[in-house]
């Protein structure tokens, strides 16, 4: 007779997360993570003033994308609840941003993460909250 524990199922749920296509997802997020950081680090660095809004936004992105990096790659019950979390805001994010950098132009006079619904970076701002959501639940069956 085999007794399930919640610790093993844990562990089962959290080898499923990290394997296969969870380690090119963890994977993206963190290149994705360090090309957010890096750019906002340089335009609030170099630029501030041309666009304050717009650049501590994309530093916000940034933060979320590293948390979600982070959270994938622990893959426990808690962490999996903080990078649904981050995935939905990032999603959210990249929505409301994207539309108000088309709407309203003159917010965003200089490009964001998630301005433009992520055009600068192929449009995966708004790609990848959906991809890691789906693996989420995906890998809690």
């Amino acid at each position: 007779m085999t007794v399930s524990t919640s610790g093993s199922d844990e562990d089962v749920v959290r080898e499923r997360t990290r394997t296969g296509t969870g380690r090119i997802l963890i994977a993206v997020y963190a290149v994705f993570s360090l090309a957010a950081a890096a750019r906002s680090f340089v335009q609030i660095v170099d630029r501030f003033h041309v666009a304050p809004i717009a650049f501590i936004l994309s530093a916000v992105a940034a933060a979320f994308y590293i948390l979600a990096t982070f959270a994938l790659a622990r893959a426990s019950s808690v962490s999996r609840r903080l990078a649904t979390w981050s995935c939905i805001i990032e999603f959210v994010g990249v929505v409301t941003v994207g539309t108000i950098s088309f709407v309203v132009p003159e917010w965003f006079p200089e490009p964001t993460v998630w301005s433009h619904f992520g055009q600068g970076y192929l449009f995966i701002p708004l790609v990848l909250p959906i991809v890691g959501l789906w693996w989420l639940r995906h890998t809690a069956r």
